[in-house]
């Protein structure tokens, strides 16, 4: 079991790396909870770009305490709990080895692990890192965007107890590695995994699929 180090929701920032929508709400700071989570998101959070980050299927996301010290490491520049943009950020666990479908109970709320988040250029304009989207998804530890199949309360130092776990065991790091079309030898394991993926998902990985089969016909 993790747990949650802190929840995040947006300021908006505005400047050229926003791009073409002049604004982001990337730029997450904590607050004090108890924070309400419902299936429309994250209380006191804002989404910009809806199209790329809306959605039921991303009400929350959650990263990683560790891997923003990694980032850290790397870009030689302190990054401290929504900077990645993300609601939730854990300790103690790996959400990129999360299993699509796994059901999380945090506080009062239970959440569902829909997939991967894949990275763009305003957050590589936030970060200020070149060839950072091409960085990021080498690394391919993109933490996991949330469905909330139970709205409730969530504070930091709640514990994320696993609630139920698909027996397909594919994982959000697998997902995004197929969706990027850089493993082709998961494909066939990620599509077990196409009932627990929101459609738009299951369509990159069917896709994913075929372009494979063509590659090897």
């Amino acid at each position: 079991m993790g747990e949650v180090v802190s929840v995040n929701v947006a300021v908006v920032r505005h400047g050229a790396w926003t791009g073409r929508m002049g604004s982001s709400g990337i730029d997450k700071r904590a607050v004090p909870g108890p924070v309400s989570l419902t299936g429309a998101g994250v209380a006191g959070d804002t989404i910009v770009d809806t199209a790329s980050h809306g959605g039921w299927y991303r009400a929350a996301y959650a990263f990683e305490l560790a891997e923003l010290r990694y980032w850290s490491q790397e870009l030689g520049r302190e990054l401290v709990p929504g900077n990645a943009g993300e609601n939730l950020t854990l300790d103690g666990m790996d959400s990129s080895d999360a299993v699509i479908g796994e059901r999380w109970r945090i506080g009062s709320a239970v959440l569902r692990v829909t997939g991967p988040r894949t990275p763009c250029r305003v957050f590589a304009g936030f970060w200020e890192a070149e060839r950072f989207v091409r960085r990021f998804t080498e690394r391919g530890r993109t933490g996991a965007y949330l469905a909330v199949d139970e709205e409730g309360l969530v504070s930091a130092g709640d514990r994320v107890e696993v609630l139920s776990r698909p027996a397909h065991g594919v994982t959000v790091a697998e997902v995004f590695a197929v969706k990027q079309r850089r493993r082709p030898d998961l494909v066939d394991h990620v599509c077990q995994a196409l009932d627990d993926l929101p459609q738009e998902w299951a369509d990159k990985v069917r896709a994913a699929r075929a372009a494979a089969t063509t590659s090897m016909a």
